[in-house]
């Protein structure tokens, strides 16, 4: 299954391969399969090298590390693609990645009640700095660095050397100076889609588009989160959920017989979008709650009427910015989770969630100790999540599983 061919392409891998020397210090990391060349681990200058270069990486001793390429990302500067000396970085080595990731995910293409997932996660599967997912047909790449994105040809190319029939490939452009979105037109080749479109999600329907803006209506890395609220957790359940976004995590719910949902995003979007969620499923939006206001200021809210909920969702952006307040999940997720625990109904469900890689899940629940301390409450841990299957992740990388998912019960 989705074996192909390839074109050998005579670019960037048939030039002279550059060094770039990484303190004896960060050696042995990388040495253990640890993917991210960071910046810190330079031994002298990057001056000579452009995004795109490909390069072999060695010690300061002058030891071989591996082969890899520029691209400046977040606090990285490249990433290794091989630890073999001779390994050539061709049109063949995309496609024997793709490969292996696409046969990796054979359950999903043959799933009958899910045809969104990701088809390709960067270093988990080999090239960092670069995502793939798969929407119904419709591919959409996700590039991180100008240095990967210097390598699009090539990915295409790999993407059409698959037995993998698709109707359309978008692309995103994340990696401006301030390492955000760049706007443009994300279709790149195929027929355009008509969006949005329908897909399936554990028998769910989630409307998405591909070439509105940076996303795209749902973050498939929740799949498995969904289906348990919805499956066991939402029944009879009045349920809040926070930063709700499209409403994803409503319509689970709705859809496990919840009570009712009550959906809480500041974005003036977010309105429109819930309630096409709620539509694609054929539920009577207006019988729940949609409300565009800021969370922090809901939660005080809530706190002044006396609602309670049996069921809330806490997953907040790893970093947001209203025009009073800046939120951080490594600094304040903690109070952020004493607000829900306050609203919460005795024996009530939270879903504490976040996406920061910049603490694990070891920590996370640290913050979740002390907010049920200082709020003089207890609690269960009834179960936890992170990334599914298809977010494929390295152990030498623990930063790539970023997403952390607790179930609580407030006793």
């Amino acid at each position: 299954m989705f074996y192909g061919t390839i074109r050998e392409s005579k670019t960037k891998e048939e030039c002279t391969m550059k060094l770039l020397t990484v303190k004896d210090t960060f050696a042995g990391k990388l040495k253990k399969g640890f993917p991210l060349i960071e910046k810190d681990a330079l031994s002298g200058s990057s001056a000579h090298l452009t995004e795109g270069d490909l390069f072999d990486v060695t010690s300061e001793k002058g030891e071989f590390i591996g082969k890899g390429y520029y691209g400046l990302q977040n606090k990285g500067v490249g990433w290794v693609l091989s630890r073999a000396r001779d390994e050539r970085i061709d049109g063949r080595f995309f496609l024997d990645k793709l490969k292996k990731a696409a046969e990796a995910r054979a359950h999903l293409f043959k799933a009958s009640d899910t045809t969104a997932f990701r088809l390709f996660n960067g270093e988990g599967d080999g090239i960092g700095g670069v995502t793939i997912d798969f929407y119904d047909g419709y591919l959409l790449i996700q590039w991180y660095s100008k240095g990967i994105y210097a390598y699009k040809d090539s990915l295409i190319e790999a993407i059409d050397g698959l037995e993998l029939s698709y109707k359309a490939i978008y692309e995103k452009k994340r990696f401006d100076t301030a390492g955000q979105y760049v706007e443009d037109d994300d279709f790149v080749k195929g027929e355009r889609g008509d969006f949005p479109v329908i897909v399936q999600e554990n028998g769910i329907q989630y409307a998405v588009d591909l070439n509105d803006g940076a996303m795209t209506g749902i973050f498939l890395d929740q799949r498995h989160v969904r289906k348990a609220i919805r499956d066991k957790y939402a029944n009879g359940r009045r349920v809040l959920n926070t930063f709700s976004y499209t409403g994803a995590f409503s319509v689970a719910a709705a859809l496990g017989g919840a009570e009712k949902t009550t959906s809480v995003d500041v974005a003036n979007r977010s309105l429109a979008k819930t309630i096409e969620q709620f539509s694609a499923n054929g539920i009577d939006y207006e019988a729940h709650d949609i409300k565009v206001m800021d969370v922090f200021k809901y939660f005080g809210y809530a706190e002044k009427k006396g609602l309670a909920f049996d069921l809330i969702i806490l997953d907040p952006p790893s970093f947001a910015r209203t025009k009073k307040r800046t939120f951080s999940a490594a600094k304040d997720y903690k109070n952020l989770l004493k607000e829900t625990i306050a609203i919460t109904a005795k024996n009530g469900i939270i879903v504490a969630s976040t996406n920061s890689s910049a603490f694990n899940m070891k920590k996370f629940k640290g913050f979740i100790e002390a907010a049920f301390k200082e709020t003089n409450e207890s609690y269960d841990i009834l179960e936890e999540y992170t990334l599914p299957e298809d977010f494929k992740t390295i152990p030498a990388f623990k930063e790539g599983n970023y997403l952390k998912v607790v179930f609580l019960r407030k006793k």
